[in-house]
């Protein structure tokens, strides 16, 4: 089974500040790990920048336009509290856009079963038309979108394990009924999104998760909602929102997941996509702010997708 990682010294640059939860140093935390021996059987590349014209599959034009003029040609500029860009953020945001597109033709063309980018800046928190909780574009979202619009394919699923709610990957989604959106997430918290009444056109699958529930919890909700959902609606392929912050180590959150947990529940999804989407995965980073945390769990989750 071969494995495809894109990533890119340009995500790096995008720097919110040291004392950012969201820095570069989280990428070079995941580069150590898989820079390991059990992973010398994955097919490195280096994504392009996306194009424009892809990313307003999910954003308008003028928002897009506006979020890339917002960015400084010098030091920091504040989008929002907790969204922050440098002088490194287009480059970096495009290339996020090209690593998923770029997976997502190689997935389909055959040359990989599946793919883990790893990018920054994250993505499932940016709406349509509103760049927030460290994101600027919706990464997954116009992946899945690329998928439908570029390769023909009817029905396209994300699954998301964020820690956080992917409230802006729901609002691209959420009046398509062939676009579904499934997420395990802590509930309450930021960003205040994500009840299980939240159902769109019936495509919409939201499994909140208590403050302090753990790997049991995860794996009930998945295996009574998210899995079986999957099922009834046959995706042609599926998408991952890899954040590894619901990690029992990771401190903006309270849920207690463990490396175990990722690796149980990608495997599961793997299985989905064997039987619906002739295995067809493609994971992008979302969060994990413990460093160790982070490197353990995408660890864990890349090599199940190797299939170790």
């Amino acid at each position: 089974m071969t494995t495809l990682l894109y990533s890119h010294g340009a995500f790096q640059d995008h720097d919110p500040g040291e004392h950012h939860p969201e820095n570069p140093a989280r990428l070079r935390a995941i580069e150590t790990a898989l820079a390991r021996p059990e992973f010398a059987g994955l097919v490195r590349r280096e994504p392009p920048l996306g194009d424009i014209t892809v990313v307003e599959r999910a954003h308008p034009a003028k928002h897009v336009d506006t979020l890339l003029g917002a960015i400084p040609p010098h030091g920091r500029s504040a989008i929002d509290a907790d969204t922050i860009v440098s002088e490194g953020s287009r480059e970096a945001a495009l290339r996020a856009i090209g690593a998923l597109t770029s997976a997502v033709d190689a997935v389909v063309a055959g040359e990989a079963r599946n793919a883990f980018c790893a990018v920054r800046p994250p993505g499932h928190h940016a709406e349509p038309s509103r760049a927030m909780g460290f994101c600027l574009f919706n990464n997954i979202a116009v992946g899945a979108l690329h998928a439908r619009a570029s390769h023909r394919m009817e029905r396209v699923a994300v699954v998301d394990f964020d820690v956080h709610h992917g409230n802006g990957t729901q609002a691209i989604f959420e009046a398509d009924k062939n676009l579904l959106f499934a997420s395990t997430h802590q509930y309450p918290l930021y960003p205040g999104t994500g009840a299980a009444s939240e159902t769109g056109v019936g495509n919409i699958f939201n499994c909140p998760l208590a403050p302090n529930a753990g790997g049991a919890e995860f794996r009930a909700v998945m295996e009574t909602r998210v899995l079986p959902a999957l099922d009834a609606f046959k995706p042609e392929m599926i998408f991952i929102s890899a954040g590894f912050d619901a990690h029992r180590a990771d401190p903006l959150a309270l849920l207690n997941f463990v490396e175990a947990d990722y690796a149980w529940a990608t495997k599961r999804l793997m299985e989905a996509a064997d039987r619906h989407a002739g295995g067809r995965i493609v994971s992008s980073l979302e969060g994990g702010y413990d460093l160790r945390a982070l490197a353990a769990s995408t660890a864990a989750h890349v090599l199940t997708l190797m299939g170790l």
